[in-house]
């Protein structure tokens, strides 16, 4: 059997399909839509939840334009029509036109926001399409419309308009002057109380930010009652990051409960609303006996912290559409090793410091950024490590910088083993190597920055603040 083939057309994301007809005496049999064989020739696993049909009695009947919140595949199962799409998202392509003389040969897939219309071109057209949502009322008050005689599409419909059959409905739509184009799907971001989450803010002003006091991700009532309506993408940079606190009682239950209850939940709603989801992962998940970690390396975290980031991580890889960057030592806004060590300089105080852990620091704002361009480029989904670049170091190293940077004389720091440093604490265990490799992330055409060149902004920054 010959297979579809796929083609584009001058709207984003809008694809034609053709679809072969097996036929003899009888008639024809065709696959009308094969999830396998459709995805591999690059149509969107869109994930349908409804068939729709629409019988149209006589040639002339013309329906449209409708733009919808979500998206559709088109067919005919009989007759024959002229299809039309008109872009109503907001963007570059807002007002492109796509037009089609259609069989039951053809299929359409049409993304969310393009304008469909058509008109039946033989007496008892037999119109299909499956959708990636439920029809409601309430989702209906989120469609955008255009005229069907909108000069500037200038759709040559086959029978004049004048000739056609037209609900009153559909003769009342806009022109395209007056239509308010549809907005993309909405990024949501939740943990933005932390280092990450503030950079996140900044490196995507458009999203909808959440701390843990607006949208508390722990509590499920919470997380149900949220108007997940439109969005498109999570961010999730929420965690319980308190290493050594974890491995207390109550530490147990909260680090549990953030790092993996919680980002069950988030999996779901990303699953039922069709969204992607990215999601924060650390250095912890590995224990450290490898010089340098990649993203397919077993997970065997030593922890509280590090099991329940790799259980977490574990969820979030169950979604189709996810994003896992891996990180360690993260420095931003607020209390952080770095902003720790510039402040023991300028007091005159001479810390002990580990110099057994090595690895590489990671700025929140390159990590932010790292994240909007996976989520930009439409990167492959799955796993991706992504720290700042450069010479791998021990946080001793780091610290003996950041003293100089601050004119102090880097041998003030006295560097011990992490057994030293842990005698008369409860410490959690640490993996001892934390270099993650970037190559992976390096071949979407991401190139993150030299960490020591890094640090010198952020300790300059502090000395500014």
């Amino acid at each position: 059997m010959s297979q579809p083939r796929i083609s584009t057309t001058p709207i984003p994301g809008l694809l034609v399909v053709d679809l072969p007809l097996h036929g003899d005496q009888r008639g024809w049999f065709k696959e009308n839509w094969q999830r396998a064989t459709m995805t591999t020739l690059g149509l969107p696993d869109f994930g349908p939840v409804q068939n729709n049909m629409s019988f149209n009695t006589s040639a002339g009947a013309t329906r449209g334009l409708h733009a919808e919140p979500w998206d559709k595949f088109v067919s005919l199962a009989c007759g024959r029509i002229l299809g039309a799409w008109v872009d109503l998202r907001e963007g570059p392509s807002f007002g492109a036109t796509f037009t089609l003389d259609m069989g039951p040969d053809k299929a359409v897939f049409v993304p969310r926001g393009v304008a469909n219309g058509y008109q039946a071109l033989t007496d008892g057209t037999v119109y299909t399409y499956l959708v990636n949502e439920h029809w409601s009322p309430q989702a209906r008050a989120s469609y955008t419309y255009l005229n069907l005689a909108d000069e500037t599409a200038a759709i040559l419909w086959p029978i004049p308009l004048d000739r056609a059959e037209i609900s009153a409905a559909d003769a009342a739509h806009p022109r395209l002057a007056e239509v308010t184009p549809m907005p993309a799907r909405r990024t949501v971001i939740v943990g933005t109380g932390g280092q990450l989450g503030r950079a996140l803010r900044q490196a995507i002003p458009t999203a909808d930010g959440f701390d843990r006091a607006t949208l508390d991700i722990t509590d499920p009532d919470a997380l149900r009652r949220f108007d997940w309506t439109g969005v498109g993408t999570i961010v999730n940079a929420a965690a319980y990051t308190a290493v050594d606190g974890a491995e207390t009682p109550e530490g147990r239950r909260d680090c549990w409960a953030v790092n993996v209850t919680a980002v069950g939940e988030l999996v779901r709603i990303a699953r039922r609303i069709r969204a992607t989801l990215v999601h924060i992962s650390s250095d912890y998940v590995f224990d450290g006996t490898v010089a340098v970690h990649d993203e397919d390396e077993p997970v065997t975290p030593l922890g509280v912290y590090g099991q329940t980031k790799a259980a977490g991580d574990a969820l979030v890889a169950t979604l189709d559409r996810h994003y896992i960057v891996r990180t360690s030592w993260v420095i931003g806004e607020g209390h952080n090793f770095v902003r720790t060590m510039a402040a023991l300089a300028d007091r005159g105080v001479s810390p002990r410091v580990v110099d057994d852990q090595v690895g590489r620091l990671t700025f929140a704002t390159d990590l932010a950024a790292g994240i909007v361009h996976l989520l930009g480029s439409r990167a492959p989904f799955g796993t991706y490590n992504l720290t700042n670049s450069g010479s791998v170091m021990s946080w001793a190293d780091i610290a003996k910088q950041v003293f100089a940077l601050r004119g102090r004389d880097a041998g003030d720091v006295i560097p011990v083993s992490t057994d030293d440093y842990a005698q008369g604490r409860a410490m959690a265990p640490r993996p001892p190597h934390s270099t993650l490799s970037l190559d992976r992330i390096t071949d979407t055409g991401f190139t993150p920055r030299d960490a020591a060149a890094r640090l010198r902004d952020h300790v300059a920054a502090i000395a500014r603040a």
